[in-house]
């Protein structure tokens, strides 16, 4: 949920909808849903078991066996870490934003975030787990706390939607960023839990102004807090195909329900530094991107995606405001097709 900072509240109206206390309904662990309602999914697959962890609180995990049904687990912290709300002191409730699951030499990693409202005054963590499966003894995840964090002020983007990518070489990296200058991508050490570079090198790649030696912040429009401006483009995801990375990534708003506009897209290269340019050359660090999937009269907008790959098939993850349910998030999973060398997604109906 990138704008997640600036509309926070109003992701909080959309999970209690329908809720006449207006209180959020107790999760009904262990209960097999259809059509759940999610913002920021990323998915994985242990075994015969797909995992979906998502923004809420002390991060959201549900299991399926089908990727059809699936179960609510208990959340992957049963309160956000300390050292976040040590480090953010207005951190409101327990919702951490926007994970990222990956696996590597025998550890399951997941990458979270954690932000004041409407500033960049924001952070990523790292926690490890040998194991997704709740039932297997050895699972229990081990906190590594803060890999990068963004000050007003002293770093002008904002640490916030994570994904770790890897190399040709194995070297792993973090793509992160919301608003403010943009996507960011940065090293990382070997053992993933720490930065391999001081912040001041950390490079742009992806952003909505066409010039980026332009400093100043867009202005801020819809309502968006002056702080973060109006450089609408969140949720770098990086995906490693043939020749090519693929960076995608979501523009506009999201989590305003039925006014939302989110949507996605995509460019690519040869490098996984960049640029990544879209179908007719144009950087993405100078405003390009070509358009994935965007909102109609059945959704009123998507985005906010990973992309996971099972039995060579590739699918595109992410949540969409669902016209049938007034406006509320939905997860989507949809497969992708190749076009050219370029990713396609099929429009669907409402749920």
């Amino acid at each position: 949920m990138r704008i997640k900072l600036i509309f926070l509240a109003g992701l909080a109206v959309l999970l209690t909808a329908g809720t006449a206390s207006g209180q959020q309904p107790a999760p009904a662990y262990g209960v097999l849903r259809t059509n759940i309602s999610v913002h920021d999914p990323v998915m994985i697959r242990q075994d015969s078991l797909f995992y979906i962890f998502c923004t809420g609180n002390g991060v959201s995990m549900f299991s399926s066996k089908d990727m059809i049904n699936w179960k609510q687990e208990k959340p992957v912290f049963a309160e956000a870490p300390q050292w976040a709300r040590d480090f953010i002191k207005t951190f409101r409730g327990n919702s951490l934003w926007a994970p990222d699951i990956s696996y590597h030499n025998g550890l399951y990693y997941l990458y979270y975030s954690a932000s004041a409202f409407g500033k960049n005054t924001s952070c990523i963590g790292v926690a490890t787990n040998k194991t997704l499966h709740t039932d297997d003894p050895a699972y229990a995840w081990t906190d590594h706390g803060k890999v990068v964090q963004s000050i007003p002020g002293k770093t002008n983007w904002n640490a916030i939607d994570p994904n770790l990518v890897t190399d040709i070489k194995g070297r792993p990296y973090l793509a992160f960023g919301s608003f403010w200058n943009g996507l960011q991508l940065a090293k990382l050490t070997g053992d993933r839990l720490h930065l391999a570079q001081p912040v001041e090198s950390i490079v742009t790649i992806a952003s909505r102004k066409k010039d980026p030696g332009v400093k100043e912040n867009l202005p801020s429009v819809d309502n968006n807090p002056v702080d973060a401006g109006g450089n609408a483009i969140e949720a770098p995801f990086i995906f490693k195909r043939g020749k090519y990375y693929y960076l995608f990534a979501s523009i506009d708003y999201c989590c305003k329900g039925i006014n939302s506009t989110y949507k996605m897209i995509v460019g690519r290269s040869k490098e996984i530094s960049g640029p990544y340019l879209d179908k007719t050359g144009v950087s993405m660090a100078k405003g390009g991107g070509t358009l994935v999937l965007e909102g109609d009269k059945n959704w009123y907008g998507v985005g906010h995606n990973g992309v996971s790959s099972f039995d060579k098939t590739d699918y595109l993850v992410f949540h969409g405001y669902s016209a049938a349910d007034n406006g509320r998030s939905k997860l989507r999973i949809e497969k992708i097709t190749w076009e050219k060398g370029w990713p396609a997604v099929q429009p669907r109906t409402a749920n």
